[in-house]
Formats: C-alpha cells, structure tokens, sequence
C-alpha cells in the first residue's frame, strides 16, 4: 500500500470514529441535561486512569492503560451502548461487539487493524495490569457519573444500590485505592438519598 493510500485509509477510519461522539450512554453529565456520550465518557475514564495510576498497589503502564481506554468502546459505533442493566441486552453484548470489532478495525490498514484489535481483546479479556485497571476505571467513571448527575439514571431504570455491586464489585477488588474511591461514592450517595424510593 503506497503511503498516500495508507494514509488515506487512516484519514478515513478518524473521520469514521466522529460517530462516537453520537453514541449516548443512559447516564447523564453532572447537569442532568443530557445523556452522555461514549467519546465523553471515554475522556472521562483517560483522566481517572492519568490521576489515579500512580495510587495503585501495582504498577502500570500509564501509556498502556490510557491506550485501551482509548479503543475500549469504539465497537459501539457499530454495535451501539449496551446498558449494564440491561439483562436482556448483555445476553447478546459479546457477539454484536465481536462482530463490529471486526467490520470496523477492518476498516484500517491491517497492520493497524490488528493492533487495535489486540487492543481491544485485551481490555475486554482483562487480565494483564493495565487491562484490569482500565475495566475497573470503566466501572468507577460510570458509577461516578451516576452520582455526579444526582442518581437519576439509577431512579429513572429503578437500579438500587444493592444492584449497583454488580458493577462496583470488579473496582472494589482490584485495588485498594479504588475501593475508597468507590466506598466514598457511596457514602455521598447514601447522604444525598439518591437511590430509588423501595417500593
């Protein structure tokens, strides 16, 4: 591939990942006057992991993690946000995105496709440092979204706090540092009567 063509074909897939920007989460930013989106979201969790890295029990590589932050939600461009809650639509969640890793990484010169792919698998199978702490960041920035925006997604989708664990849990057990962080939250959501009334 000539270099003009290379160079056009990336060109191409930044101007395709615009999208991202569109694709709105079901939480909303800290006014409450809108939904979030997946490139806000994604910038969010850059800072989290850029701030926090250094407070970790185990070392990473900060250019690493922010890295995968930066990939680990382009799939949505095509497979669209999948709501944690969402029961019926987390059934299906792997495939759809395995299927839209591969039609938008495909849209890259492969050598730079595969990388982002890799990438991608590797936040999602989450086992090596970085990609532990980059899913852990993924959980801590949307449950502080949750809170920042007065617990309304939690109110409006009827999610209490018991069933906010399964979310909280995967932070609470990779660090200590983002067990506080997670246990703070609480605590301020607790005080501030955020949760759903009970029924």
């Amino acid at each position: 591939m000539s270099d003009t063509k290379r160079l056009g074909h990336i060109l191409d897939f930044l101007l395709l990942t615009d999208r991202f920007k569109t694709i709105e989460r079901k939480g909303y930013i800290a006014d409450g006057s809108r939904r979030e989106t997946d490139a806000e979201h994604t910038w969010h969790m850059g800072l989290f992991a850029l701030l926090l890295h250094k407070e970790l029990s185990f070392d990473v590589d900060i250019g690493h993690v922010l890295t995968l932050v930066l990939i680990h939600d382009l799939v949505e461009i095509h497979a669209g946000d999948t709501y944690a809650y969402d029961d019926a639509g987390c059934a299906g969640q792997a495939e759809r995105e395995a299927l839209a890793a591969e039609k938008l990484f495909a849209e890259l010169p492969a050598d730079l496709g595969a990388s982002l792919h890799d990438w991608w698998r590797e936040f999602e199978d989450g086992e090596t440092p970085e990609a532990r702490f980059a899913k852990a960041i993924d959980r801590v920035q949307g449950f502080s979204q949750n809170y920042n925006s007065g617990g309304r997604a939690w109110r409006e989708n009827g999610i209490s706090r018991e069933r906010t664990y399964q979310r909280t849990a995967l932070p609470i057990s990779v660090d200590p540092a983002l067990k506080a962080i997670i246990e703070e939250l609480y605590s301020r959501a607790d005080v501030e009567k955020l949760w759903p009334a009970k029924s």
